[in-house]
């Protein structure tokens, strides 16, 4: 069973509160989502692993047991084209668990008329595949959020 923690600082809401119908709806897969603190910080990784996706406002660390965690930093982030980003890491490195990731600045992403909220999804698991889901309440970073079976 792997434990996923809280890539950030802020409150959980849960996946249906997503203000997008694509990870709302869990299409992406099933998991929690983080409405973050607005001050500067730093994503981390929710799990050991190997950062097999990077992108200036998202990634996934697949874990030994094969568990793929993406972490989506706001919704419709692509589009400010990495600006208020910046990588920490790179794509193929192996990371810790809260190691960080990625800078970045949830109030500037707020500023820019976009959302915060951050999804936390287990990609390609199903819902029954996770227990102890964290949809409420306030979350520090490493905070366990779900366990994946």
């Amino acid at each position: 069973m792997t434990s996923v923690t809280s890539p950030l600082a802020g409150r959980a809401i849960g996946l249906a509160a997503v203000p997008d119908p694509v990870f709302s709806g869990a299409m992406v897969g099933p998991g929690t989502a983080i409405d973050p603190t607005r001050e500067p910080s730093e994503a981390v990784s929710p799990v050991d692993g190997v950062v097999v996706s990077l992108h200036p406002h998202a990634y996934v660390v697949v874990d030994g047991e094969g568990h793929g965690v993406l972490t989506h930093l706001g919704i419709d982030t692509v589009q400010l084209n990495g600006e208020g980003f910046e990588l920490l890491v790179n794509k193929g490195d192996t990371v810790t668990r809260g190691q960080a990731v990625i800078r970045w600045n949830p109030a500037a992403v707020e500023a820019a008329g976009k959302s915060p909220v951050c999804p936390v999804v287990a990609l390609e698991a199903t819902a029954d595949a996770l227990s102890d889901v964290v949809e409420s309440g306030d979350i520090k970073a490493h905070d366990v959020l779900f366990s994946w079976q």
